[in-house]
């Protein structure tokens, strides 16, 4: 009879009504049959497993007192896997209003909750609430805070674990190493190792694959690789973890051997780890070996993430091929700013002005992603390497007006600096410096610095650098340009008064470096190579290049050499620059037609540009050379960068 009267009084009632009017009329029988007998559990789990979450809340309602465990858990599940909020909330709220004290497991299933639907607050109030803990709830909540990147809380939260006397289990040391970072984090994840070897999880594949990360994301590659070998087994996240590393610490040669290793023995795949061979790959300038992991990627047809087909660009305009970078961008169904970002630095790498602004108001035409400060940073550079200084100024002062709703940050201030001083207008740079609202940083000062060099503005320059000096007493950079700008001018002995301070300061400069690739190997050149197993050949054929390109017209400059020698033994040096003796080794082992490509770690010196247009021209060869700064693509003679760099 109880029911029965709330069927009739329910059917009487105008605001009932239209409740059940928004339901579809079979739901709408159902609820009416509902009325009239006992409800149950069953119902309840039907309408989850169908979908019908809102009919399900309603049955809940109804339920009243009579929800147990089995219908708070099914409910609550529904709503973690639909994301739900509100829902969740509601189920959360008739625990509450029904007097209902959930078990251990159900309030671990609302941290859950909580955490995948970004309400950290919530979750912790739900976790501090419960009188009993175990190892799961512990875990659940250092888990929500390590995946929102709150990691002091989640090493906090995690002595306080173990203080309770809660032993660890894989799962929570796999979770907790993602938040040791920084000099702390560090610190206290090198503790948490010997506590994981204490309780013999080392070699657990979860465990071991976050250690490894940790370790490489401290730079502690060794280590890392020391925690990959003693594995018992390897599986996709482990192998990736390490290749990663390599490739993010710039160990680019190792990163690419160790994925050649493990794809021999085996070793599984996925798109987080074709994305870090391709940055280790962007990192060597190896097209060749890019476009097989490209066509590998077609062939076992990994699915073409976002965050893959980024790779793709950058790898691509890093190796030279803005063309095959613009047809992977082209055939994307989704761009994140990311991939917008990555087209117009690799255009900005390589000089191309006007392609940066073309994409940059392709992007505003869409409309669909807004550019954030590296977007900026790409086109403000584009216009700096590609000799556009007017239209990088007036982009500038749209960001200074908010015309995209962006303010311009320091790292913008300094695209201008640069783009004045490349321009030769390196008094208007100093100015510009002087009056920003921020406080100029060695970058800032550092880039001015080198467009003293180029522009022989000693009497700026001096002051640059003595300022560079006191900033960064430890940076080689300062010192060499510095004591480049004197020697520019013959003051030899204010170099030899720089080099002294360099050498009180034990202060050392990076050697340059050249790499080419051939035949799947990469072959190194340094200075005055001593080391390569042809080196005598290659330094005899440099000479030979010589003595024909001066016939054709070719002059050394003698500015390049930074010593106070006679012409002779300058022109000697000059013949040993590392981009000359890789860019004589590749025309000598390469058919005649074939592109010769290039990177150094160091900006390219003038002589060994002008080397390079003339080994175009006289052999009618494509160089193509990746220094420190952009990219230089010579064909006939004639560089991509019209000599300006």
């Amino acid at each position: 009879m109880k029911w029965l009267s709330k069927m009739n009084c329910s059917l009487n009632h105008p605001k009932k009504l239209d409740l059940f009017s928004a339901i579809s009329p079979f739901s709408y029988m159902r609820q009416l049959t509902l009325f009239t007998f006992p409800p149950n559990l069953q119902i309840l789990k039907t309408l989850c497993s169908d979908g019908k979450l809102s009919e399900a809340l309603l049955e809940m309602a109804i339920l009243g007192l009579e929800m147990k465990f089995e219908g708070y858990d099914t409910l609550l599940n529904a709503c973690l896997n639909r994301r739900t909020i509100r829902d969740g909330q509601r189920v959360h709220a008739h625990m509450i209003k029904t007097c209902y004290l959930p078990p251990l497991y159900l309030r671990t299933r609302l941290i859950f909750f909580y955490n995948k639907c970004e309400c950290l607050g919530d979750a912790r109030q739900v976790f501090d609430e419960m009188r009993e803990r175990n190892v799961v709830s512990w875990t659940a909540m250092i888990s929500a805070y390590s995946q929102r990147g709150y990691s002091f809380e989640a090493l906090n939260l995690f002595l306080q674990m173990l203080k309770s006397d809660t032993e660890p289990n894989e799962f929570t040391f796999a979770t907790v190493l993602t938040s040791c970072i920084g000099i702390y984090g560090f610190h206290l994840g090198r503790q948490i190792h010997s506590l994981i070897i204490k309780s013999n999880f080392e070699s657990h594949i979860y465990v071991g694959s976050s250690l490894l990360d940790m370790y490489a994301k401290a730079g502690r590659i060794h280590e890392a690789r020391g925690v990959f070998e003693c594995l018992p087994e390897r599986d996709v996240v482990s192998c990736t973890a390490i290749i990663s590393g390599y490739a993010q610490l710039g160990l680019d040669e190792e990163a690419l051997e160790l994925f050649r290793k493990l794809q021999m023995e085996g070793m599984s795949t996925n798109y987080v780890t074709y994305a870090s061979v391709l940055t280790a790959l962007s990192g060597l300038a190896a097209l060749d070996h890019g476009k097989q992991v490209h066509n590998h990627i077609f062939r076992f047809e990994v699915p073409s993430y976002v965050v893959l087909q980024n790779s793709l660009i950058d790898m691509y305009s890093k190796c030279g091929s803005l063309t095959y970078s613009r047809r992977v961008f082209n055939n994307m169904s989704e761009r994140t700013v990311i991939s917008w970002n990555a087209m117009l630095v690799g255009y900005s790498k390589h000089g191309m002005g006007r392609e940066v602004m073309e994409l940059f108001e392709l992007m505003r035409e869409e409309n669909k992603v807004k550019p954030d400060a590296v977007t900026y940073l790409a086109v403000l550079s584009g216009c700096s390497h590609g000799g556009m200084e007017d239209r990088g100024l007036e982009i500038f002062y749209e960001m200074v007006n908010h015309k995209d709703g962006f303010r311009p940050e320091i790292e913008h201030y300094g695209c201008v600096s640069d783009l004045l001083g490349r321009a030769g207008r390196v008094e208007e740079a100093f100015q510009f410096i002087q009056k920003m609202p921020f406080e100029p940083t060695a970058a800032i000062w550092g880039s001015l610095l080198g467009a003293c060099r180029v522009h022989s503005n000693v009497d700026i320059g001096e002051y640059v650098g003595q300022r560079l000096l006191e900033i960064e007493p430890e940076n080689a950079g300062n010192y060499i340009i510095l004591s480049n700008l004197y020697a520019s001018v013959g003051r030899w002995e204010d170099v030899r008064t720089v080099r002294e301070r360099m050498k009180e300061k034990a202060v050392t400069k990076e050697p340059g470096r050249t790499w080419i690739q051939l035949d799947q190997t990469l072959h190194t050149f340094h200075a005055s190579d001593c080391s390569h197993p042809k080196r005598e050949e290659v330094h005899t054929k440099v000479k030979e290049l010589s003595v024909k390109f001066k016939e054709a017209g070719y002059a050394p400059d003698l500015s390049c050499v930074l010593y106070d020698v006679d012409e002779e033994q300058k022109e000697k040096v000059l013949l040993g620059h590392s981009e000359k003796l890789a860019l004589t080794f590749g025309l000598v082992n390469t058919p005649e037609g074939t592109p010769i490509r290039l990177i150094k770690n160091l900006r390219i010196c003038v002589d060994c540009h002008n080397f390079a247009k003339f080994v175009s021209k006289v052999y009618g060869r494509k160089v193509s050379l990746r220094d420190k700064n952009r990219f230089h693509h010579i064909v006939a003679g004639i560089c991509s960068c019209g000599d300006y760099w």
